[in-house]
């Protein structure tokens, strides 16, 4: 405690303990008008000399210098952090990634979300008059410029932010892609990293059955005319796989059999045991169902039922060849019906704790 704040908290003690004393005096004797006054007086006197005390004496070397410390610490991890924007995915709006937006601030990040509704996505049925939609050609423009678009005012915006410095991307599904051709479109000067979540990079295979390409072409069109991927100091690519649910085929080698070793002994036991596998059977089915229901979601974007994958996008194609690969287990692939404790996203506070290291450097 230095000697200034000593010097003020024993003024006041003084003139707390004074005025007490007066108004105890005050109720045994009945003081004058004038010695009333005058005690009054000092009191406020003694407050001035006090208040200007603090006003005027310089703070210590000490206070000034945690300050500035404080001060120097926050800039420099201001600096450190470069702004972040945020591509949603197919299906999605801005308002789905507002709690991944906090997540980045709460560790430094400033980030910008592109400015996307539900309806948006409509725009891409222009594609149904393109000739390329039906022999699955098609080209990401003219008709995903809308999207492009309010990337780029996005990106805009981050700039700002920036004051000169670099950018990340972080891609969200079909917006890991979509950021690697707005990168060609647009230019890469400013970004420094490209980070994608649950994003299906790669075409599926060719004369599969069954297998038809969601995205007309597009995906091929992005594999042979966007830039590869890269990890070096100037540009780094980091694609981000979640393993939340393994698909199955609809026939053969997917069902789950059920032997049970429990010895039997009685009609009761006998019938609680038949009414337990009853219940265990259930549940193995409906998980079944759901894994070759899952399986069949994953067929379309990679050729294969059983890999393991998000729930909508597999494993396999989620990363990049030449970039840095991760994949994190029980994580779900969107926002949207996401759970932070249950069923966790890729956004999910717990979740953006294993990958936000490669933002803040």
């Amino acid at each position: 405690m230095t000697y200034r704040t000593r010097y003020i908290e024993n003024s006041i003690d003084r003139i707390l303990s004074a005025k007490i004393g007066c108004e105890v005096a005050s109720s045994d004797d009945d003081h004058s008008s004038n010695k009333k006054k005058k005690k009054k007086k000092e009191e406020e006197e003694e407050i001035s000399m006090a208040v200007m005390h603090l006003v005027l004496s310089p703070p210590s070397k000490s206070l000034l210098s945690s300050s500035a410390s404080s001060a120097s610490a926050a800039a420099a991890a201001a600096a450190t952090c470069r702004p972040a924007v945020i591509l949603p995915g197919l299906g999605n709006n801005t308002g789905d990634y507002g709690k991944l937006r906090l997540t980045l601030e709460g560790h430094g990040v400033p980030s910008v979300a592109a400015k996307v509704s539900r309806l948006d996505w409509f725009r891409n049925a222009a594609g149904l008059v393109d000739p390329n939609y039906w022999r699955g050609t098609l080209r990401p423009r003219p008709v995903l410029d809308w999207y492009l678009k309010r990337v780029d005012e996005a990106v805009r915006e981050a700039k700002e932010m920036a004051q000169g410095g670099s950018l990340s991307l972080i891609g969200h599904s079909a917006g890991g892609w979509l950021a690697r051709v707005y990168m060609e479109e647009f230019g890469v000067c400013d970004v420094s990293l490209l980070l994608t979540l649950g994003s299906p990079h790669l075409p599926p295979p060719k004369g599969l059955s069954g297998v038809i390409d969601q995205t007309r072409g597009l995906l091929d069109y992005v594999e042979k005319n966007c830039r590869n991927a890269v990890y070096t100091p100037e540009l780094k690519y980091v694609c981000i796989a979640g393993r939340y649910i393994q698909g199955a085929r609809i026939f053969g080698g997917s069902e789950i059999n059920v032997v049970s070793t429990m010895p039997v002994d009685g009609d009761q036991v006998i019938s609680e045991v038949a009414i337990a596998n009853d219940v265990e059977s259930s549940t193995l089915n409906a998980s079944t169902w759901r894994a070759r229901f899952v399986g069949q979601g994953y067929k379309q974007v990679c050729g294969q039922a059983d890999v393991w994958g998000d729930g909508v996008v597999p494993e396999v194609s989620a990363h990049l060849e030449g970039a840095l690969n991760i994949s994190l287990d029980g994580v779900y692939h969107s926002p949207v019906g996401s759970d932070d404790v249950s069923r966790p996203w890729y956004g999910s506070p717990a979740i953006v704790e294993k990958w936000i290291e490669h933002l803040l450097g």
